[in-house]
C-alpha cells in the first residue's frame, strides 16, 4: 500500500481521505482573515477542528489571496511562532505550515511542524535543500503564475502533470522520496475558471503514481461563480460537492475551513466509493 510519510505520522493512501483543518493567524485571508489572528482564538479553533476529526492541520501566516499584501519572513515568523509552539504541546496530530520562506520553514521544522506547504511548488533549491535535511512531508503545489511554460500548451491538465512530474524528479535528486511528497494542483492559483473546473473534474489524469493528492479548494471563486458568488462563509455546501468529486476521482486529502461537515461527507463518500464495481 501507497503511504504519505510526515514526520513520525504515515498515512495510507487510497483507503480513506484526510480532511486537513485550515488555520489562518492572518488579519487579511480571503475567507477568515483576523478571525483567529489571535494566539487563544488560534489555539481554540485547531482544538475544535481536532474533535470534529481533522487528521491534520495547517497554519498559515500570510495570506495568498488574489492580490495578497506580502509581509517579510520576519513578520511571517514573529504571526507563526506563538501559535506553532504552543500547539505543538497541545496536540499530536501532525502540523503543516504553509510558507514559502526557506527561512520560517527551517524555524518551523525546529519548533516541531511536520509538514512543510509551499505554494510556490518547492522551485527555491534552498527550501529543497532544507526539506531534505528533515523527514517532514512536502506540499507540492502548482501555481500558474509561476510554473507554466511550453509545456503542455493550452491544456492546463497537460501543464500540471509536466510540473509534478519535473518536481518529482528534482525533489527525488535532493534526496527527497515520493513518499514524502503531496501534490497539490493549485486550484485559483494562476488559472482560469474553466482550467479550475477541469483540475477539479480531473484529478485521476494529473495524479502522479504512488503520489499523495491533496485538492484546496475551500471557499474558492470556483466554489462562488456557478452560484451567484454568495459570500465566502456561504459556501459550505458548493465546496463539499467541488471536494467530493475530487476525492471520487482520487484526492487523499481535502483542505478545508469548516473540518465537522467536511469530515462527515468524505466518511460517506469513502464508504459508497468502497462499494464500486468495475465492469
Amino acid at each position: 500500500m501507497n503511504m504519505w510519510t510526515a514526520g513520525k505520522t504515515a498515512f495510507p493512501l487510497g483507503k480513506k481521505t484526510y480532511i486537513m483543518g485550515i488555520l489562518n493567524v492572518t488579519p487579511d485571508s480571503f475567507s477568515d482573515g483576523g478571525k483567529y489572528f489571535g494566539v487563544e482564538q488560534a489555539l481554540a479553533h485547531a482544538e475544535e477542528m481536532e474533535q470534529y476529526g481533522a487528521a491534520l492541520l495547517d497554519l498559515g501566516a500570510q495570506s495568498t489571496r488574489p492580490g495578497f499584501q506580502k509581509i517579510s519572513a520576519k513578520e511571517e515568523w514573529m504571526r507563526l511562532e506563538p501559535v506553532l509552539t504552543a500547539l505543538r504541546v497541545r496536540t499530536n496530530l501532525p502540523l503543516s505550515v504553509d510558507t514559502f520562506y526557506p527561512e520560517v520553514a527551517e524555524r518551523a521544522l525546529a519548533a516541531g511542524a511536520d509538514i512543510i506547504n509551499d505554494v510556490t511548488g518547492f522551485q527555491d533549491p534552498e527550501m529543497r535543500k532544507i526539506a531534505a535535511k528533515s523527514d517532514c512531508g512536502c506540499i507540492v503545489m502548482h501555481n500558474g503564475e509561476l510554473h507554466d511554460s511550453d509545456n503542455g500548451g493550452d491544456d492546463v491538465l497537460e501543464r500540471v502533470r509536466c510540473f509534478f512530474g519535473r518536481m518529482l524528479e528534482l525533489l527525488a535528486e535532493d534526496g527527497i522520496s515520493r513518499e514524502r511528497i503531496c501534490v497539490d494542483p493549485g486550484i485559483g492559483f494562476g488559472k482560469s475558471y474553466e482550467e479550475n473546473l477541469a483540475l477539479l473534474a480531473n484529478v485521476d489524469r494529473v495524479k502522479p503514481e504512488g503520489c499523495a493528492f491533496l485538492m484546496a479548494a475551500s471557499r474558492k471563486r470556483v466554489i462562488g461563480a456557478p452560484c451567484g458568488n454568495p459570500p465566502f462563509e456561504e459556501r459550505l455546501a458548493g465546496t463539499v460537492a467541488a471536494h467530493t468529486i475530487a476525492q471520487w476521482m482520487g484526492a487523499d486529502f481535502l483542505r478545508v475551513h469548516d473540518v465537522r461537515e467536511a469530515v462527515q461527507a468524505a466518511l460517506v463518500a469513502d464508504v459508497v466509493k468502497a462499494q464500486r464495481r468495475d465492469g
